[in-house]
This record gives structure tokens, sequence and C-alpha cells, in this order.
């Protein structure tokens, strides 16, 4: 059993809470229940100063402006993955494309060397040689740029220099964004 003794102290045993109950299964005065129950949850809370809220608003200001600068180059990030994501999903399809010509299954256009005459070939289809119906698509969709929001891709043909930024129009040997913009690692985006 507990043993208190306090000399010259007015503390009352039945108003210290230990371990979650009252010592000695004590409960609180009626008087300090309702006092404690008629006041408001608000009052209980201690009051803030206008320098401490000036204070801590300060700090989520600059917080809030440290964050900024990382969640755009998160976002910039996020749209670079896209990027070479449709880039690989484009090319995967015209080296498919230019594989099922040189096999044979799709008959070549002429001056085509095998490669697509445009993306359109390859989300429409083409009919494979010596079947009846069914065409071989390579694409779903034409992916969207992510760097100009639209599905027009820089387009090279076979017969274009590797650096050419003007289509020939005689077939699809590579695809390149349009945007002029700079990776992250300091390239830009169109040579990817």
């Amino acid at each position: 059993m507990l043993d208190f003794r306090f000399q010259g102290s007015d503390l009352r045993l039945d108003a210290l809470p230990l371990f979650g109950g009252w010592i000695r299964g004590c409960r609180p005065s009626p008087t300090a229940l309702r006092a404690r129950s008629s006041r408001p949850w608000w009052r209980g809370v201690a009051g803030v100063s206008l320098i401490e809220l000036v204070v801590t608003l300060a700090i989520l200001g600059v917080l809030a402006t440290s964050i900024m600068p990382v969640a755009k180059v998160a976002i910039q990030r996020e749209k670079e993955i896209e990027l070479r994501r449709d880039l690989r999903e484009l090319r995967t399809a015209i080296d498919e494309y230019k594989k099922m010509t040189d096999a044979g299954r799709i008959a070549p256009k002429f001056d085509a060397h095998g490669y697509p005459p445009d993306l359109k070939a390859l989300v429409e289809g083409v009919e494979e040689v010596g079947k009846i119906s069914g065409k071989i698509k390579f694409l779903r969709r034409i992916p969207v740029d992510p760097m100009t929001n639209t599905t027009d891709w820089g387009l090279r043909s076979y017969q274009d220099d590797a650096d050419s930024t003007s289509w020939g129009g005689q077939n699809v040997f590579d695809v390149y964004t349009k945007s002029t913009a700079k990776a992250l690692d300091g390239t830009r985006y169109n040579s990817w």
C-alpha cells in the first residue's frame, strides 16, 4: 500500500492520476468533475501569442518554398521517364514492322526500304502477305509526347540525314520529340 506524507502541502490524493487510474481507487471530488466538464474544450488549450504565430507561419513558408524546386524536378523527371518509354515503344514498333517486311510477311512499299510509310500504318495495321483477312497492328495508339502534349512526333526517313529535322515523307526510320527544351542531364530532348 502506498504511503504519502505531505508536510505543509495541500496536495490531495484524489487528484493524482497514476497509470491510468487514481491512487488508492480514489476518485476526484464532485466539484472537480463539475468544473472540468462545464469548461469548453478550447478553454483547456493554452493561448498562442502573435509572435509565436508569425514565427510558425514564417517557418512553414520557408519549408514550402524549399519544397517547390524539388517538386518541379520530380515532375520533369517523370516526364523524361515517360518520353523515354514512348520513344522506346515507337522505335520497337518500327523495328517490328521492318522485321516483318524483311521476313516477307508484309509487302514492302516502293522505295520504303521496308519501313512503315507513317505512324498511322503502325496503328491501323497492314495486310499480311498470303492472308485473306486480318491486319497486323504494331501499336494500339500513337503515344502522346509528354513534352509537347501532342501526338505530333518528329519523323526521320531512311534517306534523311541523322540530324535532319525535316521528314522526307518516304518512310519512318526514326522518331523524336519536337521539344527543344533541355533535359535534367543537359542534353536536348529532340536529340534522344
